[in-house]
């Protein structure tokens, strides 16, 4: 996740980002309407959340199965801890991952990848395990998502009517 100066998020971002959620195409001065606030303070408000990192980037969006990767996998990795910037590098050089996560525990990273088939898995599995740094992976294919990416049930307990 991309590194901001955190933002609060009051009742009326909360408002405007449930508006947003439910029509993303949305006009400034439609949703200016639709939260009863002037065109200028959504555009202030918007431009706020967005630099705040409140707002994800738009390839959030974007499915990978429509990119012609239709695998989704997760590889624990085990890691020299001296060497966790250069594995960090190494992973963001890897098209195919979509997100690192730091843990704590016994595993020092949760790195989510997509693939093109399993062969193609195999050979981003074995891409990870060679960089330098890496000591240990464990990889387990996504079999079916159950509970998919979502914030509307957050906002909504943050809403002042919800």
């Amino acid at each position: 996740m991309p590194e901001h100066d955190p933002v609060g998020v009051d009742a009326v971002d909360t408002r405007l980002l449930l508006a947003l959620n439910d029509d993303p195409r949305a006009t400034t001065v439609a949703l200016a309407e639709r939260v009863g606030l002037s065109r200028n303070t959504v555009q202030a408000r918007l431009a706020r959340l967005e630099q705040g990192g409140a707002l994800a980037p738009f390839e959030r969006r974007i499915e990978p199965r429509a990119l012609g990767y239709p695998l989704t996998a997760f590889v624990t990795v085990q890691v020299t801890q001296r060497l966790l910037a250069e594995v960090a590098a190494d992973l963001a050089a890897i098209p195919e991952v979509l997100q690192v996560f730091g843990l704590s525990g016994p595993v020092d990273l949760l790195v989510q990848v997509v693939a093109r088939d399993a062969d193609d898995l195999y050979r981003i599995a074995g891409r990870i395990l060679d960089g330098p740094g890496v000591e240990r992976t464990t990889t387990s294919l996504v079999m079916r998502e159950l509970v998919g990416h979502r914030l509307t049930p957050l906002l909504e307990r943050g809403a002042p009517d919800g």
